[in-house]
């Protein structure tokens, strides 16, 4: 059995059962899905589907918690299926669907107007996130929500835009908000709130800081440096370190993203962190033995490391795994960033620029979640890639440089997976017999 390095994460969530998968990424925000009981191998005919129901467009993953599922979409009034550059308004309904997490019936809705302006205009990006009975949401243009997780009934909101003078990124708002404890912590933009922290209860701003050319797309991370917790933050022009109850700035290391595409959250190895980015945009810096200082050990490593773009790289030891701009999936070594493999595999013959595979890791296997909806059990070690068994779940639905697909980020809870395309959101059976 392979020895797994996990990176201590410190996230403060109200109690859930261990099966939920209340945020994105999981639990713990690592993409560790950590339930027993599941199917040794994908079933030759695929696993059973235990319910669809319909939904509208959209990119965010849902999640489950306390026998629900939410998922956030757009009701779109005009074709929302281009590409959209030049930032054409296009009009519709966002709403956030509450399903019955056993049977998929909607529970309720919350909707509300919103113009869109973004590129890739199908939806909202970010996964809502649930704890101490609220559900949290951030709409693909800045309108933050917190409603009652059972009934959806508005606790309070805040719109970025309006309240902050920020502007909304070419792609949207895609930085998922980060419970911690009792803080709300968002990435919003404008002149020094380019994160806010709010009193998750009340919506009142805690603090702010900082100011970026633009939001970027990368989620807050909270992680334990040399006994401190640390807020993480991936900024189109630096990555930078925040004390989490005040928003003071511990240290910051100057990065340049190309076009503000920045979209993974900082990994931690050791006393390392690793970033990447669009244009091969990768960046390893060391910390300070106190974790009050960081220096920049490599950057833009053209010919190593990895650049991801549309999907967060995974960590087991000192080996990173993960998706590069390239489409291609690779093991990197830390910290000198040497790529030990490459492979197509997971996304077969298809287009390999930006191709997308969502990563899990369950027990001394992974899970992922292919652009093109099939579900794969792999092995992912130093030596190389091995693909055990594969399923069909989704049709994509959306259009990306020329081919078909599905970008959704799956939650994982209950021995069943929860994923969605832009007409349905399905709960897929992977609980063993």
């Amino acid at each position: 059995m392979r020895t797994i390095m996990t990176v201590l994460l410190l996230y403060v969530f109200a109690p859930t059962s261990a099966a939920d998968w209340p945020q994105w990424m999981g639990p713990q925000r690592d993409n560790v899905w950590r339930e027993e009981g599941i199917v040794a191998e994908l079933p030759a005919e695929g696993p059973k589907i235990a319910w669809r129901a319909p939904v509208s467009g959209g990119y965010a993953g849902p999640a489950v918690a306390n026998g629900k599922v939410y998922v956030a979409d757009y009701v779109a009034q005009d074709n929302v299926h281009v590409t959209n550059f030049e930032r054409k308004g296009l009009s519709g309904v966002e709403r956030i669907v509450c399903l019955n997490e056993t049977t998929g019936k909607q529970l309720w809705k919350y909707e509300y107007s919103v113009k869109y302006t973004i590129s890739y205009p199908a939806g909202p990006r970010c996964t809502p996130a649930v704890a101490d009975g609220t559900v949290y949401t951030l709409g693909a243009e800045g309108n933050l929500n917190a409603l009652d997780a059972d009934t959806g009934q508005v606790l309070w909101s805040h719109d970025f835009k309006k309240e902050y003078g920020a502007e909304t990124a070419l792609w949207g708002y895609a930085s998922h908000p980060l419970v911690d404890d009792n803080k709300l912590i968002c990435v919003v933009g404008g002149e020094g709130s380019y994160v806010v922290a709010y009193d998750k209860d009340t919506g009142k701003e805690l603090w702010k800081n900082l100011t970026s050319p633009s939001q970027g797309y990368s989620p807050p991370s909270i992680v334990n440096i040399a006994g401190q917790r640390q807020l993480l933050l991936l900024r189109p022009d630096a990555v930078t370190a925040l004390e989490p109850e005040t928003g003071t700035e511990i240290w910051s290391a100057p990065y340049q993203s190309d076009s503000g595409l920045v979209v993974m959250t900082p990994v931690l190895w050791n006393d390392y962190i690793f970033v990447g980015g669009y244009a091969n945009k990768n960046m390893l810096i060391k910390l300070a033995p106190d974790g009050r200082s960081a220096e920049i050990v490599w950057n833009e490593n053209v010919q190593h490391a990895l650049s991801p773009i549309n999907v967060q790289p995974t960590l087991d030891g000192d080996v990173l795994y993960g998706f590069d701009q390239n489409g291609r999936l690779y093991a990197v070594k830390l910290p000198d960033g040497e790529r030990l493999w490459k492979t197509t595999e997971p996304l077969g013959k298809r287009p390999a620029n930006s191709g997308t595979a969502f990563i899990i890791r369950q027990g001394d296997r992974y899970f992922l979640f292919t652009e093109n909806g099939d579900l794969i059990t792999a092995d992912l070690t130093p030596e190389g890639y091995e693909e055990l068994g594969r399923a069909h779940i989704l049709d994509p639905t959306n259009e990306a440089f020329g081919r078909s697909v599905v970008w959704c980020s799956p939650a994982f809870a209950n021995r069943r997976m929860y994923v969605r395309n832009d007409k349905e959101c399905v709960a897929v059976d992977l609980a063993a017999e």
